[in-house]
């Protein structure tokens, strides 16, 4: 890539430790750019996830940032005193007066940089558990013009949102290099590092969206055991983190038209958005021949329940009734922590009655192979971004019966079917009409392949992200802190480092 610049891949519990649709993607895309260096940010649980994927030669350093575990620190002497102190406890109570408060994007923006600077300084994650975050806090909770003083929020309550937020805020102290293209590969806490590194050191910083990160944090949110208090905290901060992305990168590039409009309402500029499909290699999915003898549902992805795969087996149950031979095979790993969701599922198709016919197959290796053992590919999910479930299948010459969400729709065309989430019944119906029409599945498979080869492929996919790579690194680095004189450095330059040095304790 010219103009010395290479690309900081940010990731958030996907690429290189987990497999999976956006993992995929990752890994299609450095192994694209075999001129390009990459160099890898993984934002996981712990820090000792194994790594799943081959990385290839082309990605030059590997960083995994844990986002749980012991909190990250210099020394006892990281404690705040003086001018410094009095500074964050301000910053932090803006903080959370935007998380909270009406809606203030300025004040947000301000403070979220503020704390960017002081977890350079290997401080913030001591400042955020301190006794003085936890009154700040609970003296705006119970101001009487929040709607969240209503709820009574308690000292547990304090505690359990500032850790929440501590753990959250970590990748603000990462590092990346300055002559490369931070390219945040998801919005929310992958974003922290490009958002810091834009401001602070002049980075272009490139988002894109697969699925939509704030519609998964609510629903995410709604299964959580925590009290509403520490819910609005958080999910206020994950909607104006996702707003302050839109707003601020250079570039966004969704997957689909309807991430586009999703972002466009959370404050996108129209002008700094492009649509680029995610594609696949015809090559490597070919027509898949023949059916199986026995009618097969093929389901591919991971055991999730973002996937909702208890509606697949409760449509499949239905269809079941009336094709006693059918036979669900659900292709996929179930990832770490996942386990009680199979034995959910498991138990739900023992209630129905039809076990003996679904068979979890585990991870597949020559995944083509996944696609070309259904009648029909299936899936189910309550959000999706692209899917490379479909767009593998419909490569492969397969129809499909999918939930519409994400682009599902936009993927699919007239090549298969799409129907409500959340509605075995409707699936089931949709799905049996295909299962009893052997020439319109036959017709719809051919069309499928025909589109995926016009419109979807890896070739089409990589090489825009490789134009837009080049169009960002031929940006000049803006002039930052104009006002100062000199060479600019952030020990020198950035109030915050301005402070410390002054209080005595930086050095």
């Amino acid at each position: 890539m010219s103009h010395g610049r290479h690309v900081t891949m940010l990731t958030e519990g996907t690429y290189p430790h987990v497999h999976g649709g956006v993992s995929t993607w990752c890994d299609q895309l450095v192994r694209g750019m075999p001129e390009v260096d990459f160099n890898v940010v993984a934002l996981t649980g712990t820090g000792r996830e194994p790594v799943t994927w081959e990385l290839p030669r082309n990605v030059y350093r590997h960083t995994a940032v844990p986002l749980w575990g012991p909190a990250p620190g210099r020394s006892a002497r990281t404690v705040l005193r003086g001018r410094v102190h009095r500074r964050f406890a301000e910053t932090y109570e803006r903080f959370v007066l935007s998380l909270l408060g009406p809606p203030a994007p300025d004040e947000f923006s301000a403070a979220l940089y503020d704390l960017a600077a002081l977890a350079r300084t290997g401080r913030l994650s001591t400042a955020l558990r301190s006794e003085a975050v936890l009154r700040t806090l609970m003296a705006v909770w119970t101001r009487p013009d929040l709607p969240v003083s209503g709820s009574r929020p308690t000292l547990h309550d304090a505690l359990t949102a500032n850790d929440l937020l501590e753990h959250a805020l970590r990748p603000l102290a990462v590092r990346i290099p300055d002559d490369c293209v931070a390219h945040a590969v998801s919005s929310g806490l992958a974003t922290l590092p490009a958002l810091a590194a834009q401001r602070l050191d002049g980075v272009p910083f490139l988002l894109t969206e697969h699925g939509i990160y704030l519609r998964e944090r609510y629903l995410g949110y709604r299964s959580q055991a925590q009290r509403y208090p520490v819910k609005a905290l958080m999910l206020g901060f994950y909607r104006e983190l996702n707003s302050e992305g839109y707003r601020q990168a250079d570039l966004i590039t969704p997957c689909n038209q309807y991430n586009r409009r999703w972002e466009e309402r959370g404050g996108a500029p129209a002008d700094r958005i492009r649509t680029v499909y995610n594609g696949v290699d015809p090559h490597r999915f070919p027509e898949a021949g023949p059916e199986p003898e026995v009618p097969t549902l093929s389901w591919c992805g991971r055991i999730d329940p973002i996937k909702d795969l208890e509606t697949l087996i409760r449509a499949y149950a239905l269809m079941r009734a009336e094709l006693p031979a059918l036979r669900l095979r659900l292709f996929g790993p179930v990832p770490a922590g996942g386990e009680d969701y199979q034995l959910h599922l498991e138990k739900v198709a023992a209630q129905l009655g039809v076990s003996d016919g679904i068979s979890y197959e585990g991870r597949i290796s020559e995944v083509a192979k996944a696609y070309a053992a259904g009648s029909v590919v299936m899936l189910s999910s309550i959000s999706e971004g692209f899917p490379f479930s479909i767009i593998e299948a419909m490569s492969c010459g397969r129809t499909t019966v999918s939930t519409d969400v994400g682009g599902v729709r936009e993927a699919v065309g007239d090549t298969g079917l799409v129907v409500p989430p959340r509605e075995p019944e409707l699936m089931a119906r949709a799905t049996l009409a295909l299962l009893r029409d052997d020439a319109r599945r036959a017709e719809l498979g051919r069309a499928s392949r025909r589109r995926v080869v016009e419109k979807f492929t890896l070739h089409q996919s990589v090489d825009g992200f490789r134009h837009i790579y080049r169009e960002l690194a031929a940006q000049p680095v803006p002039h930052l802190h104009a006002d100062l004189a000199g060479d600019w450095s952030p020990r020198t330059a950035d109030p915050w480092y301005r402070e410390l040095a002054a209080d005595g304790s930086l050095w």
